[in-house]
């Protein structure tokens, strides 16, 4: 991921790349190899926006809307929730029974997740932030996702400062990881 644009741009992009990933792993047979290759693929962008969101979008929605501390808290807690879905699925292959309900639980989940921001929160960010403070936010959400963890972490703190600092090097190893293993070369 990583398109240009302001936040909301940069993040609704995410957001259709992500139902994409979603349509395929549903359409691929059930025990076809490809379906892991797409649900780590999945599970890798997921992950990468999630830590960007919560490292530039949330702040700046605490910071620009009224109301925005809740707001965050929300859509941070159903991050939580994602992040758990994925680390469980992580440990499923596709022929498994939970693999398929995992997978159905999630796109729910991130479905109702992405209604909510686009229709929601995106508006009153984009109200409330002055247009160059959006921009901003897009190319520090780009920078975010090339650093950012790549496998979930359902532990790892989801607020700055802790966040921010603990995020690249998690990041780090997580790529190495997937180095190792070719983990997200097909998908």
């Amino acid at each position: 991921m990583g398109h240009g644009g302001n936040v909301i741009q940069e993040l609704t992009t995410d957001h259709r790349e992500v139902e994409e990933l979603f349509t395929r792993i549903e359409s691929t047979a059930g025990t076809d190899p490809e379906r892991r290759q797409l649900a780590d693929h999945l599970t890798m962008e997921l992950v990468r926006h999630s830590v960007a969101e919560e490292q530039y979008l949330y702040p700046a929605v605490r910071r620009y809307v009224d109301g925005g501390d809740d707001l965050a808290d929300k859509e941070i807690a159903e991050h939580s929730e994602v992040e758990h879905l994925l680390k469980e699925l992580e440990a499923c292959e596709p022929g498994d029974a939970q693999f398929d309900i995992l997978v159905a639980r999630l796109r729910s989940s991130v479905a109702a997740h992405v209604k909510d921001e686009e229709d929601r929160l995106f508006p009153l960010l984009a109200d409330a932030c002055p247009p160059e403070g959006l921009d901003g936010l897009g190319e520090k959400v780009r920078k975010a996702k090339k650093v950012a963890p790549t496998r979930p972490h359902p532990g790892a703190p989801d607020e700055p400062p802790l966040n921010k600092l603990l995020a690249p090097g998690t990041g780090m190893v997580d790529r190495a990881r997937d180095a190792l293993t070719g983990r997200g070369k097909d998908g």
